[in-house]
């Protein structure tokens, strides 16, 4: 699919597909996999997790990723609200004197 390389595809049956529902949802949770669901050999569907269909369906813009990518480097990604507001509030009081 679209997005990572690393995904895997499998193809199921439809009737694979419906009597092991909540055993895939869960196996999709875990793996990063789509399954195509076929009826009779013909691909009918496409069954994936919410995320890597989020991720599908509206990719992270660039400057978001170059912007995680830099916060990662210099580790203020871990940095919680309380003292990310804290930074801020020190970085107007030394301009503003």
């Amino acid at each position: 699919m679209a997005g990572s390389a690393a995904q895997k595809v499998r193809v199921i049956s439809a009737l694979n597909a419906r009597a092991n529902l909540g055993k895939l949802l869960n196996h999709l949770e875990q793996e990063s996999e789509s399954l195509v669901i076929e009826k009779r050999g013909t691909p009918r569907a496409v069954l994936m997790s919410l995320r890597d269909y989020v991720k599908m369906a509206a990719p992270e813009p660039e400057v978001l990723r170059l912007i995680g990518e830099e916060s990662k480097r210099k580790g203020t990604d871990a940095l919680s609200s309380r003292q990310i507001d804290q930074a801020i509030k020190a970085t107007r009081n030394q301009k503003t004197r």
